[in-house]
């Protein structure tokens, strides 16, 4: 079976709180990770948590550690994949197509944007 959502994707928070309270649904990014094991995805510019990095040295001798901040997963169910055409946010849908390589025949699974609704 075929992944819906992979690395490299555009897509668009489609649950939690918006954006005015704090939350990043409505938000788009594009897909930096994605945790098959356990059905997360890592999106660039969302959920972004501040970890406390404990101070150490490189082998040069210079000071690492502090707070950073980065981007943590966020459940599959709660990001769609963004529609190319309209911009809004889409199912993912899979058809078989005949592909020609090397002069032979092979069936293929593609995935296709599914028609983009208002109740996504």
């Amino acid at each position: 079976m075929g992944a819906k959502i992979k690395k490299g994707d555009l897509v668009e928070v489609i649950s939690g709180p918006s954006q005015e309270r704090g939350g990043y649904k409505g938000k788009q990014g594009h897909v930096i990770d994605v945790l098959a094991e356990s059905d997360r995805v890592v999106v660039e510019g969302v959920n972004y948590v501040t970890k406390h990095v404990r101070q150490g040295q490189s082998s040069r001798g210079t000071k690492e550690g502090g707070i950073e901040t980065h981007e943590a997963p966020i459940h599959v169910s709660n990001v769609a994949v963004v529609d190319p055409e309209t911009g809004k946010p889409t199912r993912v849908g899979f058809r078989v197509e005949e592909v020609e390589r090397d002069g032979k025949k092979k069936t293929v699974r593609v995935r296709y944007a599914k028609k983009s609704g208002k109740d996504l």
